[in-house]
């Protein structure tokens, strides 16, 4: 029984370090309808690489998620915020945030994550998340942030 523990330990850990995830800036300013992309680096595998906003003050809120085994199917938060889109490159293990059209109101801390991120009520943050994988567990996750000043 103990071997077993000690075993389920060690693999848990070696799963957690082989993941990390970072932004490529940490912070970036941007001239207001200026397009910008923010970009974060990954490695180990990632199911599922998510984009999450907050503003001072306020709780993350959910920008979208970008399935790697479906590089192309992007979920976006219901409603769906304008101007951003998202993409990853599987072969540069990478994930872009893209804001076509920079406003203010888009200056906020920016995160990045292997996993989702926001616990408690998720039923509309991860409606469409839950449909595509049910067994999801909410608190394991790496996340990076990245800072977005718009003048």
């Amino acid at each position: 029984m103990m071997l077993l523990c000690c075993l389920l330990v060690f693999s848990i850990t070696e799963y957690t370090f082989a993941q990390s995830i970072r932004p490529l800036q940490n912070d970036i300013h941007v001239t207001e309808k200026k397009p910008v992309m923010l970009s974060c680096k990954y490695e180990g595998s990632a199911n599922s690489l998510h984009w999450y906003r907050q503003y001072p003050g306020s709780k993350p809120e959910f920008v979208l998620l970008v399935m790697e085994a479906s590089t192309k199917h992007v979920t976006y938060a219901d409603p769906r915020i304008p101007g951003m889109d998202g993409k990853m490159s599987m072969k540069d293990k990478q994930v872009d945030l893209e804001i076509s059209s920079a406003e203010v109101s888009d200056s906020a801390l920016y995160y990045c994550a292997l996993q989702p991120t926001v616990t408690g009520n998720t039923s509309t943050l991860y409606k469409n998340l839950y449909e595509v994988k049910k067994q999801l567990n909410l608190h394991s996750f790496v996340i990076a942030s990245c800072l977005l000043i718009v003048d």
